[in-house]
């Protein structure tokens, strides 16, 4: 029973569950001004594009102090968390840093939101870490930004990414990351690593024969939703924990995949082989800091790199947290930390 939840879980997460949901359709979204939240009086938000280095043209959200519009100011790249969009948790706290006197630019990564790239609704562990990097490009074009003054927040699945930007890219200054996941560690491993090699082996069959199906359809094909229209009651309480966020008021937007689309059934190909976090030492000297729930399913993530990354770094776990109330809780999620940690190190 332990095993067979395990791999459900799995599959649940990564759009591999291969009953196709009719009502999702994987095509670009179109433009919404709902956003979860509630624009900060003292900061103007701006939409922008910009490309990345495959040619996909990115949606993002320019936040900007009122104040500070003419100054050379510090900046951030925020996105996440996986399978959302700029409306929801990556612009919250682009606004509430913003609002601490940050230029915060919010994106919609690759195939997904407001972005461009097809086929939609597909994820790269790659792509997705380019795309920080694009933001980066685009941050220091601008005449109010010190480019020697950016960072990088990122949400859930994109807290990944954000370590594996970091990584690579020396222009980022500063890391913070909020419920972090490892993209490739739970598509290829499963929760707290618990699928067995022949689980692997039976996934990547299935993957590989779907390619097949899919060339011979000429389109790639759906998995099932993300998340189910109802509850029945009986699910794990971190699934709950994100039905109440993306299925309700509280945080839904048409334009999520985890509140009304479904990843491609070959999603996970990509991030089955490519550990993104194998350089994670290499972010140092610029320092990270990872903030995760006490009660959160994924805190063992963050605790994971904080012992395998170099000094500096920091780690703090938030009391009686779990992993989706740093998606948007203002009074939960400590952005005042967050604001002196840049504060200290974009300088």
């Amino acid at each position: 029973m332990k095993k067979t939840f395990i791999i459900t879980m799995m599959l649940v997460l990564t759009g591999q569950a291969f009953a196709k949901d009719k009502k999702s359709k994987s095509k670009k979204m179109e433009t919404s001004e709902h956003y979860t939240f509630q624009l900060n009086e003292n900061v103007i938000r701006e939409k922008v594009t910009f490309k990345n280095r495959y040619g996909i043209m990115l949606s993002g959200d320019l936040y900007l102090p009122k104040n500070g519009r003419n100054g050379q100011l510090s900046a951030l790249a925020i996105c996440g968390p996986f399978g959302a969009v700029k409306e929801q948790s990556s612009g919250l706290y682009a606004n509430q840093m913003a609002a601490r006197g940050f230029v915060a630019l919010a994106f919609d990564p690759s195939y997904t939101g407001e972005s461009s790239g097809e086929p939609r609704n597909l994820a790269s562990p790659e792509i997705n870490t380019e795309d920080f990097s694009a933001a980066i490009d685009y941050l220091g074009l601008q005449k109010n930004v010190d480019r020697n003054k950016i960072g990088i927040i990122g949400i859930c699945g994109f807290g990944g990414f954000a370590l594996n930007a970091t990584a690579i890219d020396k222009r980022v200054k500063a890391v913070a990351t909020t419920s972090l996941y490892d993209m490739t560690r739970v598509m290829s491993k499963g929760y707290n690593d618990a699928v067995t090699p022949e689980q692997r082996t039976k996934t990547l069959e299935a993957l590989s024969m779907q390619r097949w199906t899919d060339a011979e359809n000429g389109k790639p094909a759906e998995g099932s939703r993300n998340l189910p229209e109802t509850l029945k009651g009986d699910e794990p309480q971190f699934v709950k924990e994100y039905f109440d966020y993306y299925r309700t008021p509280r945080g839904f937007h048409a334009n999520s995949l985890n509140s009304t689309g479904a990843w491609l059934v070959t999603n996970p190909i990509s991030f089955m082989n490519m550990p993104i976090l194998t350089y994670v030492k290499e972010i140092s000297p610029r320092p990270m800091l990872l903030i995760a729930g006490e009660n959160a399913h994924s805190r063992y993530f963050s605790e994971d790199i904080f012992k395998l990354a170099n000094e500096p770094k920091e780690l703090i776990i938030i009391p009686n947290a779990v992993h989706v109330d740093l998606y948007d809780k203002v009074d939960v999620i400590p952005f005042d930390k967050l604001d002196t940690f840049f504060r200290t190190h974009l300088k």
